[in-house]
């Protein structure tokens, strides 16, 4: 198991309850080092619970546990993209600035906090069949808040279901490949050239 992870990078505010505190740190561990290398222990530690608390909140053992808290990582994209959405009537503006806010997001985190999900998926993928399943449904909630934004603005409903889940494979591409750079500069190109794709169906 990887124990480099710095403890205060990952652990959850204070102020919240254990279950909480719990699931939050869960979702930032997934996040930065996948689910093999996240444990239980660790998991417990950086939480400042205790194993049993683990295990009376989250009876299912580790994977329930990852599952919920990939629940929690996708309520938190969702929102984001949401408010990104929201930030422009212009779709091809709003996922300029999608683009932007998920760059100044991986700067403050030095570049440690990408995809929500995408390190846990990959490892999910026929061997944990419910981690797999909200891996698959947060991908659908944020294709979803895409979809209504293009629907909104006139482009029919075959046209924004595709153009949606471009958004999505293209913004998650980009995020990994400003991680490896550590620059914003990938994120940024690829939201002015799905402003430009975007466009083309206006």
């Amino acid at each position: 198991m990887d124990t480099t992870t710095d403890a205060a990078e990952t652990a959850a505010p204070s102020g919240i309850g254990t279950r909480e505190r719990i699931l939050v740190t869960t979702a930032r561990l997934l996040q930065r080092q996948g689910y093999e290398a996240s444990g239980i222990k660790q998991i417990a530690r950086e939480a400042g619970a205790t194993l049993g608390s683990v295990y009376h909140f989250f009876p299912g053992g580790k994977q329930a546990l990852a599952t919920e808290a990939i629940r929690h990582s996708d309520h938190e994209m969702t929102e984001l993209l949401r408010t990104a959405m929201a930030s422009a009537e212009d779709p091809g503006d709003a996922v300029v600035a999608c683009t932007r806010m998920l760059g100044e997001a991986l700067r403050a985190s030095d570049w440690a906090d990408g995809c929500p999900v995408t390190t846990t998926a990959l490892e999910a993928v026929g061997r944990a069949p419910d981690l797999e399943r909200a891996c698959a449904e947060a991908h659908q909630h944020w294709q979803d808040v895409v979809r209504d934004k293009l629907r909104a603005a006139g482009i029919a409903a075959p046209d924004a279901d595709e153009l949606a889940l471009t958004v999505i494979n293209t913004l998650e591409g980009a995020e990994l490949s400003a991680q490896l750079r550590r620059s914003e500069k990938p994120l940024l190109v690829a939201g002015h050239h799905l402003e430009r794709l975007i466009r083309l169906y206006l």
